[in-house]
């Protein structure tokens, strides 16, 4: 399948929210192999778009719902996530997406949520891809922001490239805070099917140690299908956070190290 910019060409609604259903996959390489597979959904929502129109988005916002999208659950936790993006953008000095602003994220389920990782895909006006800003949280209730940009030379990030950062912040006790991460994000639309995928891997000192990943075949998001998505994930949320848990005690029951949390990294964000 052929990778796609997310532009015009890669959907009929290029401004329309979207659902998408497919795997999560996590391999741990060392010191003991450990790989784990399940279905999820996910929200990739046109945030400007959403700002000028919110009759655009077919499930309840900032209120509770069956399923449902918070602001207060990206960002500072303010009620302006896309505000709030802004803002950190134009701090880091990108003020050139001016775009559109899309954001792949868990919806909550029932009221509840938890997200290991959003992605914020920033485009300028003609569809090219400024930046990207991967928000990662942690189980205790802590987030830090992964800002990349394009190198040296390059005007724009690249669908199915590469891209480095640092690791700086404490996700799992079974792994320390050094390394980095690889980050790579794909859409394609062979055979009229709209499919994208985040990949990001874990290296440290030795070289490759976690292998992780989210995709999924993505729709026009629609009250039909968010109640079809519900049918068949109706415990999504509370499903994340138990095997998050259950693949701790199997990695435990497997002698990895468990290392304790360090204090969170002293700025909110950091950048490629």
């Amino acid at each position: 399948m052929k990778a796609s910019a997310m532009s015009t060409a890669a959907s009929p609604h290029p401004h329309q929210p979207l659902i998408g259903s497919g795997p999560v996959r996590h391999r741990r390489l060392r010191p003991a192999v450990h790989a784990f597979s399940y279905r999820a959904m996910f929200l990739l929502l046109p945030m400007r778009s959403l700002a000028r129109d919110p009759a655009l988005l077919p499930i309840a916002r900032n209120r509770f719902g069956a399923m449902s999208f918070f602001d207060a659950d990206h960002g500072d936790g303010g009620s302006d996530s896309l505000a709030w993006l802004q803002d950190l953008l134009a701090a880091q000095g990108i003020l050139d997406a001016d775009g559109e602003i899309w954001l792949q994220t868990f919806p909550r389920i029932w009221g509840y949520v938890f997200k290991p990782v959003s992605l914020w895909l920033c485009e300028r006006a003609d569809g090219s891809l400024r930046c990207a800003v991967a928000e990662v949280n942690n189980t205790f209730g802590e987030r830090h922001c992964y800002i990349l940009t394009p190198p040296a030379g390059e005007r724009s990030l690249q669908w199915g490239a590469e891209y480095r950062a640092s690791k700086v912040f404490h996700v799992s006790p079974f792994c320390t805070v050094e390394g980095g991460y690889r980050f790579r994000f794909m859409r394609s639309t062979g055979a009229g099917t709209d499919r994208m995928l985040l990949r990001i891997d874990h290296d440290d000192a030795q070289g490759p140690l976690i292998e992780t990943s989210i995709s999924g075949v993505l729709q026009p998001l629609t009250a039909a299908r968010a109640r079809m998505a519900l049918l068949r994930h109706p415990m999504h949320s509370f499903g994340v956070i138990a095997r998050i848990h259950w693949q701790a005690f199997k990695l435990w029951r497997k002698r990895v190290p468990f290392h304790s949390k360090p204090l969170p990294p002293d700025h909110f964000a950091s950048r490629s």
